[in-house]
């Protein structure tokens, strides 16, 4: 196995190589400070000029409207399950549309401070299908619309935001864009709010990207920590207490790649071909299969499974042919295949960091262990 395998992991996630080498090379002596980025003040110069620069860059990559407030925070998705009510709610309802595991959490945390409606769920079909905008049950009082675009346990994905106003509804749009981030571009005009942790297409975990719009700002329940109140961190330009700093630092040499490669746009055409290139294989096979519907799945995350004997598909990874897999691709330098444990079988993250190279070698080993181990 060579020294840099191909890392599908879904999260903590493959970073650039060209990031890794260049923290690397300024981990104990940044651009001549005589200090790395982790033993920075973050309200000395050298690191306000790292934070400016990564806020700067994050807009422009993305093309965020200036009636909106970039922040970078701590806590996850997960975390934001709850900011974002404690912020936005005001204690009433908002509404949910479930599309997999994540956004089933973003109901429950949600319950603690507010009224979640379910306005429309897919777990009839194991979420593998996205429910049509025009069926959903959204209520005239509430305060938000919570969306999960991408599902990242359960590979489904919205290739398009709902426009909620087509709908004959006003209320802000909430989308927890954590497992596409960066790897798209965002209609603005659709959202209000859209959170996402860095640890998918973004860096190393421990920092969280919000992008708010200036409306939704000052509404915050009493009960909602001073850090976590939206106003307050975009008051203090998210220096209200100690920021990810290292993890801002690493975003930005993210982002600089980002730009050395074309910038999003360039990246979603990258990411559109390589889905479409594993998905392809996966239909041709007799041996693996994908059961989300071809036009919701996540260009991101790909689950499969192997079939057995009886055409069924394998679940259990300790199940011979699924161990034979996993132990054959590990020694093939393909790494952290395993499906998530709720569902089972295999899932290959193919985020920005994974080139098209790597998802070929994936797809030549799946070929070759069909004909040799199935």
């Amino acid at each position: 196995m060579n020294e840099r395998a191909y890392n599908f992991s879904a999260g903590p996630a493959a970073i650039p190589l060209e990031v890794l080498q260049q923290a690397a090379a300024e981990m104990t002596n940044w651009q001549g400070s005589g200090m790395g980025v982790m033993e920075m003040s973050h309200r000395g110069k050298e690191f306000t000029a790292i934070h400016t620069q990564a806020q700067a860059d994050a807009r422009a990559l993305l093309g965020v409207p200036e009636n909106f407030h970039i922040l970078f925070m701590q806590g996850g998705g997960i975390g934001e399950n709850a900011i974002v009510p404690m912020n936005l709610s005001r204690g009433e309802s908002a509404d949910f549309v479930v599309t997999g595991a994540w956004s089933e959490k973003s109901v429950k945390e949600a319950a603690k401070y507010c009224s979640p409606n379910t306005a429309a769920s897919s777990e009839n079909s194991g979420f593998t299908t996205l429910p049509e905008p025009s069926s959903w049950r959204l209520s005239a009082g509430a305060r938000y619309v919570h969306v999960c675009t991408n599902e990242t346990i359960h590979g489904v994905e919205f290739h398009s935001l709902p426009d909620l106003k087509a709908l004959g509804c006003d209320t802000p749009l909430v989308i927890d864009f954590s497992s596409h981030v960066f790897s798209r571009s965002v209609d603005w005009h659709k959202v209000g709010l859209a959170f996402g942790g860095a640890q998918k297409n973004i860096g190393p975990a421990g920092l969280t990207l919000v992008v708010v719009r200036d409306d939704l700002l000052g509404h915050a329940l009493k009960i909602c920590p001073s850090a976590f109140d939206y106003t307050v961190v975009a008051k203090h330009g998210s220096m209200y207490n100690t920021p990810p700093t290292y993890g801002i630092y690493m975003a930005g040499l993210t982002f600089q790649w980002l730009k050395r490669q074309g910038g999003v746009a360039a990246l979603e055409q990258r990411n559109i071909a390589k889905a479409q290139l594993l998905y392809s294989f996966l239909d041709s096979s007799a041996l693996y299969t994908n059961p989300v519907a071809h036009d919701c799945r996540s260009r991101m995350n790909v689950p499969f499974f192997l079939r057995g004997d009886d055409g069924q598909a394998l679940i259990d990874a300790e199940q011979p042919r699924n161990a034979a897999f996993l132990a054959g691709a590990k020694a093939a330098g393909l790494l952290q295949l395993k499906g998530h444990k709720s569902v089972g079988g295999m899932r290959a993250s193919i985020y920005n960091a994974m080139p098209i190279e790597g998802v070929q070698a994936l797809i030549d080993y799946m070929r070759d262990f069909e004909k040799t181990k199935a």
